[in-house]
This record gives structure tokens, sequence and C-alpha cells, in this order.
């Protein structure tokens, strides 16, 4: 990612983090949407308990693994943006602040049971019986 060199400085001491959070906004999202179908099951969920971007403020939010800063360019790898995503905001994130015990991810749960990855049909949009 390219900052423009007004916001340079404020990458300073980022680079002694080994993640950050960003901000940014679904640019290519043409449509708002109250309910959709999130690609890990046929189901419909609440816009606001499934990550689309078909949301009604479209605003994306990823954790990202950084690699290295250099000048002007924050590499980073770990994210669900496309290129040339608007970046509205990139900030530290501390595990002091940002990870929590004791955690449900509702209807995600089911998914993940054991500690299983889900199978990867279902990443290519196929849901196998089931499901």
């Amino acid at each position: 990612m390219e900052l423009e060199e007004k916001y340079v400085d404020g990458l300073k001491d980022l680079d002694g983090f080994s993640h950050a959070i960003i901000l940014y906004y679904f640019h290519r999202s043409q449509r708002e949407d109250i309910v959709g179908r999130p690609f890990l099951e046929q189901n419909e969920h609440g816009i606001f308990a499934i990550r689309s971007p078909h949301r009604p403020n479209h605003i994306g939010f990823s954790i990202i693994k950084i690699k290295k800063i250099k000048a002007n360019r924050l590499y980073f790898t770990e994210v669900d943006m496309l290129d040339q995503t608007p970046v509205l905001d990139i900030k530290p994130y501390v595990r002091y602040f940002d990870s929590r015990d004791n955690v449900k991810c509702g209807w995600l749960d089911k998914h993940f049971r054991d500690g299983k990855v889900p199978d990867k049909a279902i990443y290519k949009g196929e849901v196998p019986d089931g499901r």
C-alpha cells in the first residue's frame, strides 16, 4: 500500500508492530443489503453478522501482518481486500486491547468445530450436502 507523502510521518514506529488493523472503503460495491449469504453456507444472515462488502456504510476491516515499511509504502499479507481499495485508517494491532477471551462466533462456530477449517469446496461457493 502506498501512502501520500503527507502521511508518511504517521508510519513512524509502526514497524515495531507485527500486525495492524486496516479500515477501508468497499469502493466496488454498488448496493446495500440488510441480509446476505456468506461464502461458508447457503443460509442468509443479517448484514451485521457477516462480512459482506454490500453494507450500508461500505466499510471493511482487516487485521494484516506487516512485512515491512519502506518510505511511503506499507507491505503486508493476510488481508481480504482488493488492490487499489481506498484505505480509511491504519491502527496498530495491540494484543492487550484487541484480543478477547471466551469469544463466541455465532453461526460461524459450527463451521470451525474442534478447530477444523471448513472444506475448501465451500470457499469456491460450493456447499456440501448437510451444511
